[in-house]
């Protein structure tokens, strides 16, 4: 697909999700919805026979139910009922036995998401009822600052090529397990339910194949807990949601530097509409974990407003990541204040320059954005060798920006009726 042909579409084709009228309460399987006593077992019977008998809803009905991680079957809609909530257990055992996943953009063998799927098709997750993590400054959290040796293993393993099977952690690390993680699977829905309290990334589909996330409603402030982060993955929908976090609201990525660049697999054709961003670190965030590559991302009519949401749209990419990023559509959008930029595209994040990958970050449209305060209206850095190219920006207004914007290394950018504190913008 041509940037001109991505551009002329505003939807993305995206098969829905069907399953068969059959329920499968919990409660007849031995659940108990006090809070207290564990539900795993119970819902994993139900959800091994809903998907022997060929599919349906494995249903939460109101209440508190306690468990351990949920492995989901093909052809299985877990169902929150109103006033349902599913409070995931704090004791990092119950995560066990390890599963294979991906830490931060580099797969390893680590205690199982909350919620996981692997190499299975026709799967949900839907509402209206909420997933408690139950994550807080005792549980899960304190594990980002004292992780810091197993990050720098896990990256050093994938630059080394060493066997997903020997990257084993889990057990004895600080590794956190994502809430939400289907892992190499197709159709996958997750709808209208409220999810909160997550020991890191909170939605992460991996290398799936037709995503679609609608309607859900996150709020989850912890280090790290991006609200939807899609990677290497093929066709996906986001679309009505709700995001306050405390790092990215979405962030899209394919894989961290040399073992992304094994995997070699792009994060591409994703349609992000009608979605609220408050909190979090940017409103839509490409990045960092970019070395597969990401193109064809269509962000429209969004609305994002906080004192504590820093950017709006955030390329964050570096000399080590590596990676082609392209096809980018920001338009209508409505800002009421960020902390930092409204658009920032920054090759110097973390590592910066140095390493012998270099981003190559190429053809960004933005029209129609607002913006009423932030520190800069538009920050843009890549290298002097290898600048920012292709960048359209036109029928913007940025009000009350703090500072001057900022074009360094960019080649070949149009404005078109950009104003900034009410002067027409010229690089």
């Amino acid at each position: 697909m041509t940037r001109r042909d991505w551009l002329r579409s505003t939807a993305l084709s995206v098969t829905a999700v069907r399953f068969p009228a059959r329920d499968f309460d919990v409660t007849r399987f031995g659940a108990v919805g006090d809070g207290k006593k564990s539900s795993s077992a119970a819902i994993r019977k139900a959800i091994l026979a809903c998907h022997s008998a060929g599919g349906g809803r494995v249903v939460i009905p109101a209440g508190k139910f306690l468990t351990g991680p949920i492995h989901l079957e093909s052809n299985v809609n877990l169902y929150l009922s109103d006033n349902a909530t599913l409070r995931f257990s704090q004791n990092p055992r119950d995560y066990l036995p390890l599963v294979f996943t991906r830490f931060e953009g580099t797969e390893c063998m680590n205690y199982s998401p909350f919620i996981y799927a692997f190499r299975k098709t026709n799967i949900a997750v839907t509402g209206p009822g909420t997933l408690d993590g139950q994550a807080d400054h005792d549980h899960w959290w304190p594990w980002a600052r004292a992780a810091r040796d197993d990050r720098k293993a896990i990256v050093d393993m994938g630059d080394k090529n060493i066997p997903v099977s020997q990257r084993i952690f889990g057990e004895g690390h600080l590794l956190r397990p994502n809430f939400v993680q289907p892992y190499r699977c197709t159709n996958v829905l997750l709808e209208n339910f409220t999810i909160k309290n997550s020991p890191m990334w909170e939605l992460n589909p991996v290398l799936c194949r037709n995503v679609t996330v609608r309607g859900v409603n996150i709020d989850s402030h912890g280090p790290n807990n991006d609200g939807c982060d899609p990677e290497s993955c093929d066709g996906v929908l986001i679309i009505g949601c709700v995001f306050s976090t405390g790092d990215d609201c979405i962030a899209i990525k394919s894989g961290r530097n040399q073992d992304g660049r094994r995997v070699n697999v792009p994060c591409q054709n994703v349609v992000i509409k009608d979605c609220i961003m408050k909190d979090g670190h940017g409103g839509v965030s490409i990045g960092s974990e970019v070395s597969g590559g990401v193109r064809n991302i269509h962000i429209q009519r969004c609305r994002m407003n906080s004192p504590h949401l820093q950017r709006a749209l955030r390329i964050k990419t570096n000399s080590y990541r590596g990676g082609i990023i392209e096809n980018i559509s920001f338009r209508d959008v409505t800002v009421g204040q960020v902390a930092e930029a409204v658009i920032e595209v920054d090759f110097f994040y973390e590592e910066g320059e140095g390493g012998p990958f270099r981003p190559i970050v190429k053809n960004i449209n933005i029209s129609k954005v607002t913006c009423e305060k932030s520190k800069h209206a538009i920050f843009m850095r890549g290298y002097p060798t290898v600048p920012i190219s292709g960048v359209t920006i036109s029928d913007c207004s940025f009000n009350h920006a703090a500072e001057d914007t900022v074009f360094q290394n960019v080649k070949s950018v149009s404005l078109n009726n950009v104003t900034v504190n009410g002067k027409k913008l010229a690089k």
